[in-house]
């Protein structure tokens, strides 16, 4: 699967303080170490870019484009910001992908006919006028419509991204569960589009140093199902071991606690053994708590 390096982020205080003061050095840093370390894609979130928009989005592109061949993901709720940016893409070695619109009207309005227009890809959330989908087959009556609507503005479902809304398992394990079914689901309803995913969402709410093995695993599960790309942490080297298939152990240890199967757990070491306990958690076999490591 693709790895969508989540770091060039507005809400990074330094990459922040960078963007306000249009400093390049620290994002190209960033953007060639993000590279050098395996990621295959660049979300730049500018966050809701409120204020010059449009003026930020296009120095950011031109900014990381100086120094990476890699795709971007133009992550903004700023519509004028993401048309800015897209008009400015070089795209001689990529197409850029628009992250991302809900189900809503009129963001479908405005960000369907954008994808057209500029050759795009598109991530669509399945969000709609009532806010999260409260089970699997909500999500999927949502990726109907996001299909007819995507077919109706001409663009092909190889270009559509589907993101489930990744929930955090801290606070709505439940929900959590329910969007694991939906992409278990998607692969069989909708072969064509392209899926994905704010992994590190999955960790929300939880201590610093128990978030990566949350979504380490959570990544794992969804290799079951086909994962083309997910938005991680572009930094994180376990995380792209598990992104380019360096790391079949673990891998193949939480699929078979997906499928139920007896995993001998004392014959397992440290880091097999996180795994196995994290994907139970993550599966809903065992109630969250920060101690789970531990018991």
């Amino acid at each position: 699967m693709l790895a969508a390096a989540e770091n060039i982020n507005v809400l990074v205080k330094k990459i922040g303080a960078a963007i306000k003061g249009r400093d390049k050095k620290p994002i190209q840093d960033l953007a060639v170490k993000l590279e050098e370390a395996g990621s295959d894609i660049l979300d730049i979130n500018a966050g809701p870019a409120r204020k010059g928009g449009p003026e930020m989005m296009e120095w950011l592109v031109k900014t990381v484009q100086e120094v990476s061949k890699l795709p971007l993901q133009l992550d903004t709720t700023n519509t004028d910001a993401i048309e800015a940016g897209l008009k400015v893409y070089d795209k001689t070695n990529s197409r850029p992908i628009i992250n991302s619109t809900s189900m809503r009207p009129e963001k479908l309005d405005i960000l369907l006919p954008m994808t057209v227009e500029y050759d795009a890809q598109l991530i669509v959330l399945m969000l709609g006028v009532d806010g999260i989908p409260r089970d699997a087959n909500e999500r999927g009556a949502l990726l109907a419509e996001a299909l007819f609507r995507s077919q109706e503005a001409g663009v092909k479902e190889e270009d559509i991204y589907i993101d489930p809304i990744v929930l955090p398992v801290s606070s709505q394990q439940q929900q959590l569960m329910e969007c694991t079914v939906f992409m278990e689901m998607l692969p069989e309803i909708a072969p064509n589009v392209l899926s994905t995913g704010g992994i590190s969402n999955v960790s929300n709410g939880v201590a610093d140093e128990l978030r990566p093995i949350l979504n380490q695993t959570y990544t794992a599960m969804l290799l079951k199902f086909g994962l083309y790309s997910g938005i991680v942490d572009g930094i994180d080297p376990v995380m792209l071991d598990i992104c380019h298939g360096k790391k079949d152990n673990v891998v193949s240890l939480v699929h078979k606690v997906m499928d139920g199967e007896s995993v001998d757990e004392s014959s397992l070491n440290k880091e097999e053994l996180d795994f196995v306990k994290t994907t139970k958690v993550l599966l809903g076999q065992s109630l969250f708590s920060e101690s789970w490591l531990e018991i």
